[in-house]
């Protein structure tokens, strides 16, 4: 986690405006068009999905992508455990010293793992082009490539208190011989809970969301209340 130094200097820069970096600089990190073995298994999209496709060829180019990936793993629990830290990364006016602690700590976590420096250079350009605040979703997004590249078909599941594995081992065996999921393809399956809900589950898979919930079930019969009244 960030040092109690570094969560200070960014308080105090977090008013004003971030600058928005010139594309040019990121063409730099990206470099030459990725090579059909180099490229992204699929396209993402938005400035989060740039980034993590560019990050995604660059390790490809080193043979990197899987330290690259346990490095951003990594990073992606220090989020879960630092709740200070992306209102940090967001913060508008960060000073050349700002980023440079953020970044210097940042790699800490990583440490070994990072093959060749990837994710530390990584972490440096997005200090530079002043997008430090997409790292958690790049994160998210490098993810979803790397699932992608090693044939995964992920199966997100919604529910309103955490599964027991017992029943996630269930669901997993049953939608796995399912249609969603395609012959070598491999079910990874996502826990989510989220207590809105009220009950039941939401099971997504693919473009398909199938929605059980509680919540859902009252939505509708509110509906059918009012229609019918």
């Amino acid at each position: 986690m960030l040092s109690g130094r570094a969560l200070t200097q960014a308080a105090r820069s977090a008013t004003g405006q971030a600058s928005i970096a010139p594309r040019a600089a990121f063409r730099c990190y990206a470099q030459a068009a990725a090579s059909a073995s180099t490229r992204p298994p699929v396209a993402i999209y938005g400035i989060d999905g740039t980034y993590a496709s560019a990050l995604y060829t660059a390790a490809a180019k080193t043979s990197a992508l899987d330290s690259t990936s346990k490095a951003l793993e990594t990073l992606a629990a220090v989020f879960k455990k630092d709740p200070k830290l992306n209102t940090v990364l967001h913060a508008p006016m960060l000073t050349a010293s700002d980023k440079d602690q953020i970044v210097a700590e940042l790699a800490k976590h990583v440490g070994n793992v990072d093959k060749g420096d990837i994710v530390k250079n990584f972490l440096k350009t997005l200090a530079d082009n002043n997008r430090l605040g997409v790292l958690e979703s790049v994160t998210d997004k490098f993810a979803v490539l790397m699932g992608a590249a090693r044939g995964e078909v992920e199966l997100t599941v919604t529910s309103a208190a955490p599964l027991d594995n017992k029943t996630l081992t269930r669901l997993e065996s049953a939608i796995s011989k399912s249609q969603y999921v395609g012959q070598g393809k491999k079910l990874k399956v996502v826990p989510k809970v989220n207590p809105d809900i009220r009950g039941g589950l939401v099971v997504e898979i693919g473009d398909r969301t199938i929605d059980l919930s509680v919540s859902s079930r009252m939505a509708k019969m509110n509906k059918m209340l009012k229609d019918t009244l």
